[in-house]
């Protein structure tokens, strides 16, 4: 069935149709023409050529109700010349619809040349609010021509007097990069009243992570940020700790996988240790090098402010999975109720440094020395690899060795 019971929503979703022709379309036609109260079209899950494009949108021109585009994953195996006028035909089709709520172009590797047909729809329908290119190859060159068009909207709105209607982007695993970053994000904070931006997979590094987390705090009343696995190290996460306190909204947040690194993770900590976040409910901190110093500011800030953080991610971080920081979170999330809210610490990693704990030690003291710790399973001819505090060169080395020999380790 292709059109619902209320005759609302026509789909062909999921059915793998190969549609080249006007005559291929013409019975999908037909139904959307005669569908007089149409509010979403799902074209999802199929191969759509350049005529049967054009047919569709021919016929979404009269559609004025129409709310939602699903125009994902409808390139397969399409040549790239055939893409750019698809994309063309089914986005000047919605140009003047006024109730368009959603166009979704995601999983169609179309990159820039499939990038430039979106501009006229992007520049002038101002009141769309959700706008879906998740993975379709968009690179630094497709990331520009979406941030100049959604710029230039911007300006209009404002010669117009009138607020940006856009509140969602998810943009994740286009190859953006930093290249992209200057113009996205004077986008991004020129449509300040965006609520969630998605935008993980983009290979952005710290510089573009400053240049974007600038952009994202015009967003004041932003909920959902997805940032996974970019890469911020310390220099990145500075400035991401500065934007956290402009999003008092904030529900959502997903930066694990962006090698945050020790001193990042502690800066992140402490920004949200401010208590400008106190609607958490779910924060994704996987894999980022955080040590417990930044776990234990993190636990301070559950216990004080995220009262309301229902899901935690912290594996693969540089902390052992029993230290007292992570028994410090958990505490921290059972005291707002949410035992069970710390994920999976099966993957936990620590410095070599951090590998030689206290409890796997012995204390051996010869006569007449400084205390030193050996490896338990230490022998005497493995002291040459020992580094203590007390042994300044090779002389002291070798006299410790012999010192050694004369110990009696029994009682």
């Amino acid at each position: 069935m292709t059109l619902d019971t209320a005759g609302r929503v026509f789909s062909i979703a999921g059915r793998g149709l190969k549609l080249d022709t006007a005559q291929d379309v013409q019975e999908f036609v037909d139904s959307i023409i005669g569908a007089k109260d149409l509010e979403e079209v799902v074209l999802c899950g199929n191969t759509i050529g350049v005529e049967a494009a054009q047919a569709i949108g021919r016929a979404l021109k009269e559609k004025t109700e129409l709310k939602v585009l699903n125009a994902a994953d409808i390139f397969t195996s399409r040549v790239r010349e055939e893409v750019p006028p698809s994309v063309k035909a089914l986005c000047d089709a919605l140009i003047d619809k006024e109730k368009l709520v959603e166009i979704n172009f995601s999983d169609n590797a179309f990159g820039p040349a499939g990038a430039e047909p979106m501009v006229d729809f992007l520049i002038n329908n101002r009141w769309f609010q959700i706008l879906k290119i998740n993975n379709v190859g968009l690179g630094p060159r497709g990331g520009n021509i979406i941030g100049k068009a959604l710029l230039e909207a911007a300006r209009l709105n404002s010669k117009e007097n009138r607020s940006s209607a856009l509140r969602t982007i998810v943009m994740g695993r286009n190859r953006l990069e930093n290249g992209s970053s200057k113009l996205l994000a004077d986008a991004i904070a020129a449509h300040g009243n965006l609520v969630e931006i998605r935008m993980p997979q983009n290979g952005i590094r710290p510089e573009g992570i400053i240049t974007f987390s600038r952009g994202f705090a015009a967003c004041k009343n932003l909920e959902i940020l997805d940032l996974q696995d970019n890469t911020f190290t310390d220099t990145g996460s500075r400035a991401f700790a500065e934007a956290l306190p402009n999003w008092p909204n904030l529900k959502l947040l997903n930066i694990g996988d962006c090698l945050l690194s020790g001193e990042g993770g502690i800066v992140v900590a402490e920004a949200l240790l401010l208590g400008h976040n106190t609607k958490l409910h779910t924060l994704n901190l996987q894999y980022n090098e955080i040590d417990k110093k930044g776990i234990d500011i993190l636990a301070s800030a559950i216990s004080s402010h995220l009262k309301s953080l229902s899901s935690l991610e912290l594996n693969g971080n540089k902390v052992f999975a029993d230290d007292a920081s992570i028994k410090k979170v958990i505490m921290s999330l059972e005291l707002h109720g949410f035992p069970e809210a710390l994920g999976e610490l099966d993957d936990m990693e620590v410095t070599d440094e951090e590998d030689n704990d206290e409890e796997d030690l012995v204390e051996l003291i010869p006569k007449g020395k400084e205390p030193i710790l050996i490896q338990k399973e230490a022998e005497p001819e493995d002291l040459e690899d020992v580094e203590s505090p007390s042994i300044q060169n090779k002389r002291q080395v070798e006299q410790l060795t012999e010192d050694f020999s004369r110990i009696s380790l029994s009682p």
